[in-house]
C-alpha cells in the first residue's frame, strides 16, 4: 500500500536532520509548524532581487556567501520589502550557510512574521547535496509488506508468505549462520530516487522477533549487533508457499519472474515448504545466485549455453536442428 506524502513541517525536518546538517535554529520557532510541500532546495536569487515569477516557494530556502554578499548592495528597505513577500508567498523556513548571521532587516522580518531561519557551518553546496538526499527521504514513496526482510550476505531479500508458513524460523535460522535481519514480520518500504527499494523497520520493534511458542526475542542480545542492519536495499523476493502434490516447481531457473513494489519490479522466486527441506539453505544459495546474476554470471543461461554447444558437437547430421532447452509455460503464482 502506498502512502502519498503531501508535506512535512519544518519541526520534523529540523528534529531529524539537525545534527546531520548541523542546524541551529536562529529565530521563527513559532513558525516551526509551517510546511515544506516540494522535495528539493531552492537557493533564491532571482527573488532576492524582486523577481518571483517562477519562485519555488515550497521548498527550503538555502542562502549562502554569493547571496549574503548580494544583500550588502540592497538598502534595508528592498531587503524588507523582498523578505516580505518571500514569507507571504509561503517559504517554509531558510537556511544560512557557513554559520552568516542574518542582515537586520531579514532577522527583523523573521521575528514580525515567525518566520523559521537557521544556519550552518557547512559549505554551502554540501548541505544543499545533504539536505537534498534528507528531503528526498521524506517525500520518497513509501509502503508496507506483511515480510520478513534481511541482509543476507550483502544482498537484501523480503521473505514473503500466508501467517505462520515459518519466515520468522527461516529468518531465525538464517541469522544463526551469520546474516542480519532488518525487519521482521512488517517492512516498511520507501522508494529512493524512483530507482531503488529500501527496506527498514519500525523503531518500535528493530531488533525483535516473534517466534511462535517462544515469544519476543532481542536479536542483537542474542547474536550481537551486527546481527541487526538499520536498512538495507531489496534485491529479491521469495515468497513461501505450502506445498502440495500438484505444485509445478522452476527446475532450471531460465524462467525469471518479478515482483512489483511501489511500481519497481524485484526478481522473485516461489519456494514449496514441506519436511526435509531447508528452506533457510535454499534462500541463502538463492540470494547468492541473484548476486551472481547482477555481475553477469546466470548459471542456467551458462549451463543451457553449454548444453547447446555440447548438442551441436555432438549432431551427426547438418539438416539437424538443436533446439534449446524449452521453457514450460505456466501461470504467474503457480
Amino acid at each position: 500500500m502506498q502512502k502519498a506524502i503531501h508535506g512535512i513541517t519544518v519541526a520534523h525536518f529540523y528534529e531529524t536532520y539537525r545534527e546531520k546538517l548541523k542546524m541551529e535554529l536562529v529565530t521563527g520557532e513559532a513558525g516551526l509548524h509551517r510546511l515544506i510541500r516540494e522535495g528539493s532546495i531552492n537557493r533564491p536569487a532571482l527573488a532576492l532581487t524582486g523577481f518571483f515569477k517562477y519562485f519555488a516557494n515550497k521548498r527550503i530556502q538555502v542562502l549562502g556567501a554569493a547571496e549574503m554578499n548580494y544583500l550588502k548592495t540592497r538598502a534595508q528597505h528592498e531587503q524588507i520589502g523582498i523578505f516580505q513577500k518571500m514569507v507571504k508567498t509561503g517559504a517554509p523556513c531558510l537556511v544560512l550557510t557557513r554559520n552568516f548571521n542574518p542582515t537586520h532587516p531579514l532577522l527583523a522580518v523573521a521575528e514580525e512574521m515567525n518566520f523559521p531561519i537557521f544556519r550552518s557551518p557547512m559549505i554551502t553546496m554540501n548541505f544543499i547535496n545533504l539536505a537534498t538526499l534528507c528531503v528526498d527521504n521524506e517525500f520518497a514513496p513509501s509502503g508496507t509488506e506483511h515480510a520478513t526482510t534481511l541482509d543476507v550476505k550483502g544482498v537484501g531479500v523480503m521473505l514473503r508468505g500466508d501467517s505462520g508458513i515459518g519466515k520468522s524460523e527461516c529468518a531465525l535460522a538464517l541469522i544463526e549462520r551469520g546474516h542480519s535481519l532488518v525487519a521482521d514480520d512488517l517492512t516498511i518500504i520507501k522508494l529512493l530516487d524512483e530507482r531503488e527499494l529500501m527496506a527498514s523497520s519500525r523503531p518500535l520493534n528493530r531488533g525483535y522477533m516473534e517466534c511462535r511458542g517462544i515469544g519476543i526475542i532481542n536479536i542483537a542480545e542474542m547474536f550481537g549487533i551486527k546481527s541487526i542492519r538499520l536498512e538495507k536495499r531489496i534485491d529479491m523476493v521469495v515468497s513461501l508457499r505450502e506445498w502440495t502434490p500438484d505444485v509445478v516447481e522452476e527446475r532450471t531457473g531460465l524462467e525469471v519472474a518479478y515482483y512489483e513494489i511501489l511500481g519497481m519490479r524485484v526478481p522473485h522466486i516461489e519456494l514449496y515448504v514441506r519436511p526435509g527441506r531447508d528452506i533457510a539453505r535454499l534462500v541463502e544459495v538463492a540470494a547468492l545466485t541473484q548476486a551472481l546474476k547482477k555481475m553477469g554470471h546466470d548459471p542456467a543461461k551458462d549451463f543451457n549455453d553449454r548444453l547447446i554447444a555440447f548438442m551441436s558437437k555432438q549432431s551427426v547430421s547438418p539438416t539437424t536442428t538443436i533446439k534449446p532447452i524449452e521453457r514450460e509455460e505456466r501461470a504467474p503464482g503457480i
